[in-house]
């Protein structure tokens, strides 16, 4: 899974740390995340997405073989 969680936290002006702070989950959970090593829950994402005020789609993506 692709993921632009990166870029909307530089959109955001977000730090990894204050936006693991505001989701509830560790600094290092966001860091997997963002570099591919952790896919996260339906409602991981769905926070992450309602926070930037976008749609899971637009910072989540399938990728083939997904």
């Amino acid at each position: 899974m692709k993921n632009r969680l990166k870029v909307q936290r530089a959109e955001h002006n977000f730090s990894q740390a204050h936006l693991a702070e505001r989701i509830g989950v560790s600094r290092q959970t966001i860091n997997s995340i963002e570099t591919g090593r952790y896919v996260p829950s339906t409602i991981l994402a769905l926070k992450l997405a309602h926070l930037f005020g976008v749609r899971v789609e637009e910072v989540f993506q399938l990728e083939d073989g997904d």
